[in-house]
């Protein structure tokens, strides 16, 4: 990944997939970043004729220069990673907002182009003279070397550990129970008889009479009552814990070689 300083700043970074490349310009424009800013090329198929943009080698070469400023050795890597199938990201901001483009690409998976472009060298790539896109620079203009140091920070982001969902829902089912009903049947018996009465006696019977019996039966009642049965309730507990994060870092060590005559050694001014 690489920063340009002119008077807005332009960051630059290479990845391998397309998706990838996606992700990170989402989450820049997320970040408050307009698209009109962000600017992605993509690269060819290694196998396919020509380059990214379908010219020449110079038309592409003056196509690179024109999206970011910086050596012609960080065109030529940036060129070969293209012909390679990669794709360039490149996104212009102003110093405010450069920390929260950055650290957005750190973590979304840009390639290492130093060490990327030593390994095209060992494969035979005979590209400029190996030189760091995101170390010191250095000025023949001015005489000057920056020596730079790296410092991790190290943040926090929340991730989903997965859901627990309950849901509770009505659900029918038959039951049965025997229950034993009793039921009342009048019956009327009729049966001869030849018996003699008494004067007083018939006078009683031919009198009106009425037998009045009723009959009863039972059925079955059904009458429903609710039990609370068990209880289901959902907590999060929260545990803190500590975690050691491990990454290099990189700093800028300076050797000084001095062959004057009179062997004095001079220390560089500020040491």
């Amino acid at each position: 990944m690489e920063t340009h300083m002119n008077d807005v700043q332009t960051i630059t970074a290479f990845f391998d997939d397309r998706h990838a490349a996606d992700t990170a310009a989402s989450r820049i424009e997320d970040a408050g970043i307009p698209r009109s800013n962000i600017s992605l090329v993509e690269g060819t198929d290694p196998s396919a004729s020509g380059h990214a943009d379908g010219s020449g080698e110079e038309g592409f070469m003056a196509s690179l220069k024109e999206l970011f400023a910086g050596p012609d050795d960080d065109h030529d890597t940036y060129a070969e990673g293209l012909r390679r199938g990669g794709y360039l990201l490149s996104v212009s901001v102003s110093g405010a907002q450069q920390d929260k483009v950055v650290e957005i690409l750190d973590r979304d998976g840009t390639v290492d182009l130093d060490a990327r472009s030593e390994s095209w060298r060992a494969e035979g790539w005979a590209g400029g003279p190996a030189t760091s896109t995101a170390g010191s620079t250095s000025s023949a203009d001015d005489g000057t070397i920056d020596v730079v140091e790296e410092e991790m920070r190290v943040g926090k982001r929340s991730v989903t550990g997965g859901r627990v969902r309950v849901r509770s829902h009505t659900v029918s089912e038959d039951v049965s129970e025997d229950v034993t009903l009793r039921s009342e049947h009048i019956d009327i018996d009729r049966r001869p008889v030849d018996r003699e009465l008494s004067a007083d006696a018939a006078n009683a019977v031919f009198e009106d009479r009425t037998i009045e019996v009723e009959e009863s039966s039972e059925e079955a009642v059904v009458e429903k009552t609710a039990h609370v049965v068990e209880e289901i309730g959902i907590d999060k507990t929260v545990e803190d814990h500590t975690e050691t994060v491990s990454d290099t870092v990189r700093h800028t060590e300076v050797e000084i070689d001095d062959a004057r005559r009179d062997g004095a050694v001079r220390k560089p001014t500020g040491a």
